[in-house]
């Protein structure tokens, strides 16, 4: 008995782990979405100006690809169990979503040099930028929620 304790609990801190950072995450994507009613139809200066909250950010990334890559760990090691089916749709929800990041928000931050600066076609990029964060969120909610499911579906 003394030499499994130290393995369970090692696998309930991992999980843990793993759903502080998916949690992260999400209330970053979701911050983004609820936000999105209320910046898509400022002015000019305004977006600019509100765009700057947004500084530092880019520290996320750390949770997102610990995420990522515990949650992808996690559905090999999981193959042939119960909580495969639901940490495979985490796995590939945040693939997807990182998907969406480096396709459509990641050009827009470029283009406008992280919101520093509006081209003439600011308001099509404000549009992508906004929808793809909101792409964003969905994914990374349903992520959190298949990684709940795998917990609840496989105790051991």
């Amino acid at each position: 008995m003394r030499a499994v304790f130290p393995v369970v609990m090692r696998v309930k801190a991992c999980a843990w782990l793993l759903s502080l950072l998916i949690a992260v995450t999400t209330s970053a994507g979701l911050a983004h979405l609820f936000a999105l009613p209320n910046k898509i139809g400022l002015p000019r200066e305004s977006y600019l100006t509100v765009q700057q909250i947004y500084r530092g950010w880019a520290l996320l990334g750390v949770a997102f690809f610990g995420a990522l890559g515990a949650t992808t760990w996690l559905a090999v090691l999981a193959r042939g169990r119960p909580a495969f089916y639901p940490t495979l749709v985490a796995a590939l929800s945040l693939a997807a979503s990182l998907t969406v990041f480096f396709a459509f928000t990641y050009p827009v931050n470029r283009q406008t040099a992280n919101w520093t600066l509006l081209p003439q076609h600011w308001e099509q990029l404000r549009r992508q930028w906004e929808y793809s964060h909101a792409a964003s969120a969905v994914l990374d909610l349903t992520a959190l929620v298949s990684f709940a499911l795998c917990l609840l579906v496989d105790r051991r």
